[in-house]
């Protein structure tokens, strides 16, 4: 896995990006490590947040789209979603509407919330702003406590 962050922490911004879109989508992987490790190694903080909350929005989009296509066999089978996590998103998410979007950058639930909003053909944009505005303060929750953690040592 360090090598992996590493060849991500290489690229720079697009390595944000790229983790982070990775993150997104239901691939267990710490986009927090690299954007962290970026601007302590110098990179703007604000381009490093935008680009990670891009990227990380872009990702929770295919999770919204691939419960779009609305195959739950697949979603079990390829995207390792249990039916308990759908069903619980979906108790989570009934009656709620699209801005439940902003809860898609929690951690363990997140994923299921974005497939299940998919199923349900919630509004595509407001969807798409929501989820953004919860990824965007989650990155700078974290880059805020981890700035703060580090100096401390």
């Amino acid at each position: 896995m360090e090598q992996v962050i590493d060849f991500f922490i290489e690229w720079g911004y697009v390595g944000i990006f790229l983790s982070a879109f990775l993150a997104g989508s239901v691939l267990p992987f710490s986009s927090e490590l690299v954007l962290v490790a970026l601007v302590q190694a110098g990179l703007s903080p604000v381009w490093g947040v935008v680009w990670a909350t891009l990227g990380n929005t872009l990702g929770g989009m295919t999770c919204y789209g691939i419960g779009r296509l609305g195959k739950t066999e697949w979603i079990e089978r390829y995207l390792r979603i249990s039916r308990e996590h759908i069903d619980k998103a979906t108790r989570f998410l009934a009656g709620k509407g699209a801005l439940m979007a902003f809860f898609v950058a929690l951690p363990y639930i997140g994923d299921a919330i974005a497939v299940v909003l998919g199923l349900m053909r919630s509004n595509v944009w407001v969807t798409t702003f929501a989820m953004f505005l919860g990824k965007l303060l989650r990155y700078v929750a974290l880059l805020y406590a981890a700035e703060g953690l580090i100096s401390l040592f």
